[in-house]
């Protein structure tokens, strides 16, 4: 089985900028470089022949180069625990307009549409049970203000993900150009 997800990867001057948020929550799993990604669609496990597929289908998606900007922080809540902080990501728009071509291509395979509201982000970092929520609402105030200079993403990357014990590791299957 193939574990996918659609994404983009912001250049490297905004991934340094993110690296530079990434301190004072204990224990938390921050990203590192090769993880940083704004995902547009996840996908799930598959067998190799979906997923041939949905590299072909993929592939078809034709989209403008979205320009992007940071835009603060948040976190994500599980049952009144927080288990992951972001970087918000705007505009929203041309975002979502790309999620729906990539879940409309997705859904004509045979996958299940996408169940959750699209909220464009890029994951920060993992948070044990234990992470301390005085230093989780710290970090956010401290972060608050993170914006960058507006930039682009020129590619459409299907990911698989392998988990193991250091986490996850992302390895790129296929690319498309935008634009």
């Amino acid at each position: 089985m193939h574990r996918l997800f659609v994404a983009l990867r912001p250049p490297r001057a905004i991934r340094s900028l993110l690296a530079g948020t990434m301190h004072s929550i204990a224990d938390a799993r921050w990203q590192d470089d090769s993880q940083l990604h704004l995902t547009v669609r996840y996908i799930g496990e598959v067998d190799r022949r979906m997923a041939e597929d949905i590299a072909i289908e993929l592939g078809h998606v034709h989209a403008g180069t979205p320009a992007a900007r940071i835009a603060g922080v948040g976190a994500f809540d599980r049952r009144g625990r927080i288990d992951a902080v972001w970087a918000g990501v705007t505009p929203h728009e041309a975002l979502s307009g790309l999620h729906r071509k990539v879940d409309h291509a997705l859904v004509r395979l045979g996958l299940p549409p996408e169940g959750r509201a699209y909220l464009p982000h890029v994951t920060l970092a993992r948070l044990p049970r234990t992470a301390d929520p005085v230093e989780i609402e710290r970090w956010r105030a401290a972060q608050a203000g993170l914006t960058s200079v507006a930039f682009q993403m020129e590619h459409l990357i299907l990911y698989e993900s392998t988990l193991g014990h250091d986490g996850a590791r992302y390895d790129t299957i296929a690319r498309w150009p935008l634009g």
